[in-house]
């Protein structure tokens, strides 16, 4: 693009663009985006108990979880005990059928794990799966 200056002399304008910042920029979004992604995917911290038997979990149903300070989620939603039954009845949905998972932390007392299991049962539901870690052995151990 061309253009007259006062004196009456023709002068080109600089046309190029500098993209430095551009990709300066996108670089460090990017950064940003790697370390808080993990962070996001964790949801709620809970220590769940170690256990020789393990199996992968390979379809998604709803997951209950009871943190070291003995608060319920459901989802990563906190939740009353009390309110447990009702949410988890489903409209046209036989219990029998519903699968719900269990995560609680191996410091949570039994009475607490017993209470949320208690209004799992209230909503009619009968598989309940307990979610676990796989022990680990260390070298030597069998």
């Amino acid at each position: 693009m061309a253009f007259t200056d006062s004196s009456g002399r023709t002068k080109s304008a600089l046309a190029d663009i500098n993209i430095t910042p551009l990709v300066d920029v996108v670089l460090v979004l990017l950064v940003i985006f790697m370390l808080t992604a993990p962070v996001l995917q964790s949801g709620i911290d809970v220590a769940v108990p170690k256990t020789r038997t393990v199996r992968e979990a390979t379809e998604q149903h709803e997951v209950i979880t009871i943190d070291r300070d003995q608060r319920v989620f459901l989802g990563d939603h906190p939740i009353n005990v009390n309110e447990i039954p009702a949410r988890l009845r489903q409209p046209n949905t036989d219990p029998s059928k519903q699968i719900v998972y269990l995560r609680a932390d191996e410091r949570v007392p039994f009475g607490a794990f017993a209470s949320v299991m208690d209004a799992v049962k209230q909503a009619g539901i009968t598989n309940v799966s307990i979610v676990t870690q796989p022990l680990t052995n260390a070298p030597g151990q069998k």
